[in-house]
């Protein structure tokens, strides 16, 4: 009997050795290195970070290591929040050649006349391989929605966070257009159609707001009952609308239609003539998601292209994002640093990978910044992540350290040691 307590003893300390360890493990002390938060808090050059239960708990100054977290040891490293793809099509495509079905794309279809109808987030596949090569490069979060579409409108995209489960962020973040040359062209020929379809299409949305749009109820408009239902959202600013332009017509056009619908919650994305118009985009309180790459007229869309586009839509006071892409959204970082070497704050330019991002698609509650409360989306480099020497050593999201491995490493890791009788590609890894 005595031998049987003793055994029942040992099992419940176990078990609670096993709990502690549990417990432990979404408890994490990231501490020592210079921490950018994003917040009035500032930069601190030597701060400990503390998670617990997937938020960002504490930041203090100085190197801490408070008992009972796990310690990351980041001395002479640097702590950001995790980066966010401002505008890609991640988790909507795969690579390329046999990627089967890519929901980066839309067709005719009856429920939809002009495409608002669209809602991308059914679309969403955590399984897509350029998810952790993304994540393991800094990126914890990403904006994504349709790249090419038949209709004047892209549809509705989403937020994504970069994780295996359950990837939705915000479903219906944000309404998609574009106004560039291959619009117009697609549009009737002419921007002199494109801008009259949109015009109706907003005004009839606005319209819809108190009307009864079920099937039972007469409806003339332009648009579907189901694209009247998403443009409702837009046209009253719950929904903002971002709108792909480069020329400066086409912006000066944008400014005006913000005008005529006051409550538009309006950002564009390329802009590379934005600069030209700068002052008028911090009036109207535009933001821009900029390639700052664009350099020299590329086409009669891009004349006034130029590296300094980042840099000078900043010292004019408009809000700027950086990161248009989805293969290599991780380059968003080396964009931001070469933003910075022409012109933009540096501040600025971390601000335009995280907290501007956040603020254009309203989660600027959830992540883009280091406080307490926050989604614990946290990212050690192994020194300046706008250098493109340095590196993610450490990515949390939601609290929880990601495995640092992706695809491509699991290809370079197969790949680098061939002695074996069977050829490689008859061995499933």
């Amino acid at each position: 009997m005595k031998r049987l307590l003793t055994m029942f003893t040992l099992v419940g300390v176990v078990g609670v050795l096993g709990l502690s360890t549990s417990v432990l493990a979404s408890q994490f002390a990231i501490v020592g290195g210079k921490v950018h938060t994003l917040t009035g808090q500032g930069t601190l050059a030597e701060a400990t970070v503390l998670i617990k239960d997937g938020k960002v708990e504490q930041i203090i100054a100085g190197s801490t290591s408070p008992r009972g977290y796990e310690r990351i040891d980041a001395a002479g490293k640097v702590v950001t929040p995790g980066f966010i793809g401002a505008y890609t099509a991640l988790g909507l495509v795969e690579v390329g050649f046999s990627a089967g079905q890519v929901d980066a794309s839309t067709t005719n279809h009856p429920v939809t006349t002009i495409g608002a109808a669209v809602d991308v987030s059914y679309g969403i596949n955590a399984d897509s391989t350029l998810i952790p090569i993304t994540r393991m490069e800094g990126f914890t979060t990403a904006v994504t929605g349709i790249e090419s579409s038949d209709y004047l409108f892209k549809g509705q995209g989403a937020v994504i966070q970069l994780m295996d489960n359950d990837p939705l962020l915000k479903a219906r973040a944000f309404m998609a257009l574009s106004v560039n040359n291959a619009s117009a062209s697609d549009t009737g020929g002419t921007r002199g159609t494109l801008w009259v379809a949109l015009k109706q299409a907003l005004s009839e949305a606005e319209y819809a707001i108190d009307t009864d749009l079920s099937p039972t109820q007469p409806w003339y408009g332009m648009i579907s009952r189901a694209d009247a239902k998403a443009l409702g959202h837009v046209v009253q600013g719950h929904q903002p609308l971002l709108i792909k332009a480069d020329r400066k017509a086409d912006l000066l056009h944008i400014i005006a239609l913000k005008e005529a619908f006051s409550n538009l919650n309006v950002a564009i994305i390329s802009g590379s003539d934005a600069w030209r118009v700068a002052d008028q985009l911090a009036a109207a309180n535009i933001p821009v998601i900029v390639n700052p790459e664009y350099n020299l007229p590329g086409a009669f869309d891009t004349l006034g292209a130029t590296l300094a586009n980042a840099g000078r839509l900043d010292k004019a006071g408009v809000k700027v994002a950086i990161g248009i892409e989805t293969h290599n959204i991780r380059l968003a970082t080396q964009h931001a640093g070469n933003a910075v070497a022409n012109g933009m704050s540096y501040d600025a330019a971390l601000a335009s990978l995280t907290k501007n991002v956040a603020e254009i698609f309203g989660i600027d509650q959830q992540v883009g910044s280091l406080a307490p409360g926050m989604r614990a989306d946290v990212v050690v480099w192994s020194g300046d992540p706008l250098e493109v020497t340095e590196a993610a050593e450490h990515v949390f999201i939601a609290g929880e350290p990601i495995k640092m491995q992706s695809r491509q490493t699991l290809l370079r890791d197969r790949y680098l040691n061939l002695k074996q009788d069977k050829p490689m590609v008859y061995t499933r890894p």
